[in-house]
């Protein structure tokens, strides 16, 4: 894994690609307008193509290293250490002026999330952190819950548009929160695990999403004293992924 000093750099780089996009988010207008396509549950945005390229430019320019992006796909051949962006997580919040949205970076390293900044560009929320580095909240030191029991505790979850939506399906995933306190949909995989990085939230799972939305938020919880697990064959191929505080494990 990088050294401290290197991952440093590497999240001051991603919190300058971040805020920058956020801004151009938030002031909308001009390329970050419009619709491109909306097909079955799946919404392109303007502005999530915009924030990409506003995004590709500035690590590149900071910290060049092949990135893995939503819109775009590969910048160039995948390395043992890559970029992942999410330019807009919540596209279809974004659309609806609902505020649950967020650019989300990650620094990758052979296959594992080490370092990621989720930035609510809305509610100007800069989470940032890096494994053994610790997560920070707007600079303010952040961890995981301390709640041992599922009945106490508060997960995030999600409804993938690559998962099985089949009657059979559904009813398994509702049978699965009937031993949490509180369960949270939100529409946005990287806010969902920003929150579970500052102890908002106790736990996170998801089938069938793709990396680029969930690597920045994995990184932030591991490194705020949670577990991970990645589970899929690829980076730009469908993953589950389970986190929590690493206190009431699921798996």
């Amino acid at each position: 894994m990088a050294a401290s000093g290197d991952l440093r750099a590497i999240l001051a780089a991603a919190e300058d690609a971040a805020r920058a996009a956020g801004q151009a988010l938030r002031e909308g207008g001009g390329a970050f307008e419009g619709v491109e396509r909306s097909e079955g549950r799946d919404i392109k945005l303007n502005a999530d193509r915009a924030a990409e390229r506003l995004i590709i430019d500035r690590l590149t320019a900071l910290m060049p290293a092949p990135i893995l992006s939503e819109e775009t796909g590969w910048t160039a051949e995948a390395g043992d250490k890559v970029w992942v962006v999410d330019p807009l997580d919540g596209s279809a919040n974004y659309n609806r002026n609902i505020d649950l949205c967020s650019v989300s970076i990650a620094w990758v390293e052979n296959g594992r999330p080490v370092a990621g900044v989720i930035y609510e560009f809305l509610s100007d929320r800069l989470y940032s952190g890096a494994i053994g580095l610790g997560t920070r909240l707007n600079g303010e030191p952040v961890s995981v819950a301390g709640h041992t029991r599922t009945q106490d505790s508060i997960l995030f979850t999600g409804l993938a548009i690559n998962r099985d939506f089949s009657a059979e399906a559904l009813g398994a995933f509702a049978a699965g929160f009937a031993c949490w306190k509180k369960v949270r949909m939100i529409g946005s995989a990287a806010t969902s695990l920003a929150y579970v990085a500052r102890g908002a939230a106790d736990a996170y799972f998801e089938d069938s999403i793709m990396f680029w939305d969930v690597a920045a938020g994995c990184a932030l919880v591991e490194a705020a004293g949670g577990r991970v697990s990645i589970v899929g064959d690829s980076m730009d191929k469908p993953v589950s992924v389970h986190a929590d505080n690493g206190k009431l494990w699921t798996l």
